[in-house]
Parts: structure tokens; C-alpha cells; sequence
């Protein structure tokens, strides 16, 4: 760190300074909170995808026994993804993916041809990639979030524990500096007035 200037100038100048970093300080603790409630709400919401899709797991887990009937390769071609669809939105300023809808291919397939469990497992394995999806996407959301808390944090803990602290030390310093400077020409004046006197008398 270079050394201050012991000046006026030098002293108004840091508690310019020192006024613009207590005034910031306030708006990036209050992100750095927003930032902390939105990554927990991630966290509480990529741990109800996870209950629900080991709900739903359950459930398609009944139909594995049937999957070794002739009909089972066309349940699988009956669920394949043609898109996933996003969207964004920014939230305490960071631009985070949100889930909108999944689109399946169209299934080609008879009713009468298949089991009548069918379109039930149909159903169940969509639920469970759409709840799959869901969970990806949550999980960037959340690595997005914690990015921005991670630099945030930085942030606070630089202007908290080194700009702060730094301007008010190089205030105290100046203001020693131009206090001692002060009594010094007090002094010397002082004693010129006595100089002066004597040779008067």
C-alpha cells in the first residue's frame, strides 16, 4: 500500500472516500442477504424435486416387471424428448434459467395393441423425466445464485475488513499529522513573539 499524503487535500479526500464505501456498504449486505435466502430457497426446492421424484420412481417402478413383455421397446420410444423449454429472469441481480415446459415426440402407437398398463407407465416415465429436468435446471439456478454470493461475499468482507478500516486509519493519521503540525507552528510562534518582546525591551 503506498504511503498517504499528509495533507488537507489527502484528508478530504479520504473522507469522501470513506463516505462512499459506508454508504455502498449497506446495498451489497443487503444483496449478499437476498443472495444467502435465494440459495437456500434453491436448495428447499431441489430437495422437494427430489422427494417427488423419488415418488414417482416408486410408482414407475411397478411396471419394471411388465417391461419384459413384447410391447416394452415401444415404451420407450413412446417418451423421447423433443425440447426442453427455458426461460430467464434475474433475481438480486443475476440472470438464473427457469423451467417452463418439456415437449415429448408425438408416440406412434395403437391402444388396442398395447397392455392396458401402458399408458399409465407412459404417463409415469414423462413425470419422471419432466422431474429430472426440473432438478437440472434448479441446480444451475443454484450454482448461478452461489456465484454471485461467493463474489458478493468477497465484496463486503474487502470494503468490512480492509477499505473501511484503511480510510478511517489514513484519517487518524492525516489528523495527528496536521494536529501536531498545528501546535508545532503554534509553538514557533510563540516563541517568536517572546524573541520579538525581549529585543523590544
Amino acid at each position: 500500500m503506498a504511503d498517504v499524503k499528509l495533507t488537507k487535500t489527502e484528508l478530504r479526500a479520504q473522507q469522501v472516500k470513506l463516505e462512499r464505501l459506508q454508504k455502498y456498504l449497506p446495498t451489497l449486505q443487503l444483496k449478499k442477504a437476498m443472495l444467502q435466502m435465494e440459495v437456500n430457497q434453491a436448495q428447499s426446492e431441489i430437495e422437494h424435486l427430489f422427494g417427488e421424484f423419488s415418488l414417482s420412481n416408486d410408482k414407475v417402478g411397478k411396471y419394471v416387471p411388465l417391461l419384459t413383455e413384447r410391447s416394452a421397446p415401444d415404451l420407450f420410444s413412446a417418451v423421447t424428448v423433443h425440447s426442453v423449454e427455458r426461460s430467464r429472469e434475474n433475481v438480486a441481480g443475476v440472470d438464473i434459467p427457469l423451467f417452463e415446459r418439456i415437449q415429448f415426440d408425438p408416440a406412434t402407437y395403437s391402444l388396442f395393441d398395447t397392455p392396458v398398463w401402458f399408458e399409465s407407465a407412459i404417463l409415469g416415465i414423462k413425470e419422471l423425466i419432466t422431474i429430472r429436468e426440473k432438478i437440472k435446471i434448479s441446480k444451475e439456478k443454484k450454482q448461478a445464485l452461489e456465484k454471485e454470493l461467493r463474489e458478493v461475499s468477497i465484496r463486503v468482507n474487502l470494503f468490512e475488513k480492509i477499505l473501511i478500516p484503511r480510510s478511517i486509519e489514513n484519517i487518524k493519521k492525516i489528523k495527528i499529522f496536521l494536529g501536531d503540525q498545528q501546535l508545532a507552528a503554534v509553538s514557533q510562534a510563540k516563541v517568536a513573539k517572546k524573541i520579538i518582546q525581549s529585543k523590544k525591551a
